[in-house]
């Protein structure tokens, strides 16, 4: 290669590297930001599974009456196109009944056992008394003016139809987030109602990290408008460390360090774009994510979190 060849590609090179550096630091320069219709620091999991069982109503009523910003949780559609909060599609670990929502009408469902592990909290469980599956329509009607942020659990064209025809009734499309973790089910949502706003997908997320660390992300048009993810190191403490291998420690901790990332989660919070971690439940969680520039975090103890937002911003 030339000498004039090398100089042209180092200035090339130099003025893409000065280029993406400006514009991950000052997005709007090149991107209009998302208009917000509200934020969310504290996101009720489930409705907070570790305080009351788990997607309940009284889960619901506890974390709005401690003043949530949002809360999550998870819809199936039964075998009459009722739909229902419920993490699994199969009700043996909620119920102690083998049986698949989509096989029974509504008013077939058994109810919860009156003790459910907490999912993120190793050998942690949860004990209630209101062990009804709610249907959707209600959480809508009992909090009307609270962000819901829905997972559609199965990639079912009624199911999605339906859950887009009430936040229709409703008029909650200004404060209603959904998606899952499938690019198929996600883009089926955008496709039924694009005024309702969506998550990114498990493959939109690996692309965003690619398009990070390569310098393009500033460059991209995005679609969505939460940036709902994960904090990986948490599963170091869901595992007896003994069962793990080398292997699966070291993934763990790559993982964590590509993907929490104070720089890439301020370049979407500059683009209007909220960035929400979960399922935290420990206050050192909780500041870590929030040091990073994380929007919100996600847990299953709602007083806990908020006890520490209440010190967190002193």
């Amino acid at each position: 290669m030339s000498s004039t060849a090398a100089f042209y590609l180092l200035s090339t090179l130099g003025g893409y590297l000065v280029t993406s550096f400006l514009l991950l630091k000052y997005p709007t320069l090149l991107h209009p930001r998302k208009k917000q219709r509200f934020l969310s620091k504290h996101i009720s999991h489930r409705g907070g599974a570790g305080e009351n069982l788990e997607n309940t109503m009284a889960a619901f009523q506890h974390a709005v009456t401690i003043g949530t910003d949002m809360l999550e949780l998870d819809c199936h559609i039964t075998k009459d196109e009722q739909v229902v909060v419920s993490h699994d599609e199969n009700l043996k670990r909620s119920t102690g009944v083998n049986v698949n929502i989509s096989d029974l009408k509504y008013c077939e469902l058994p109810p919860y056992l009156g003790k459910l592990d907490v999912t993120f909290q190793r050998a942690c469980q949860c004990e209630g008394k209101d062990n009804r599956i709610p249907l959707l329509k209600e959480v809508f009607e009992a909090f009307p003016n609270t962000p819901i942020n829905i997972d559609i659990k199965v990639n079912n064209n009624v199911l999605i139809k339906k859950v887009s025809e009430l936040v229709k009734q409703y008029r909650r499309e200004h404060i209603t987030v959904w998606g899952n973790a499938s690019y198929e089910i996600v883009e089926k949502c955008y496709r039924e109602n694009s005024d309702i706003p969506i998550l990114f997908s498990l493959q939109r997320v690996l692309l965003i990290l690619g398009l990070f660390f390569t310098g393009l992300l500033p460059f991209v048009p995005i679609r969505e408008q939460f940036f709902e993810i994960p904090m990986p190191s948490i599963i170091l403490k869901l595992k007896e460390p003994h069962t793990m291998s080398r292997s699966q420690k070291f993934l763990i901790w790559l993982s964590d360090i590509l993907l929490m990332r104070k720089a890439l989660f301020d370049h979407l919070t500059a683009r209007g774009i909220q960035v929400y971690i979960w399922v935290l439940n420990e206050e050192q969680e909780y500041k870590r994510a929030f040091d990073l520039g994380a929007t919100g975090v996600m847990t299953d103890y709602p007083t806990k979190l908020k006890d520490f937002l209440h010190n967190f911003s002193a």
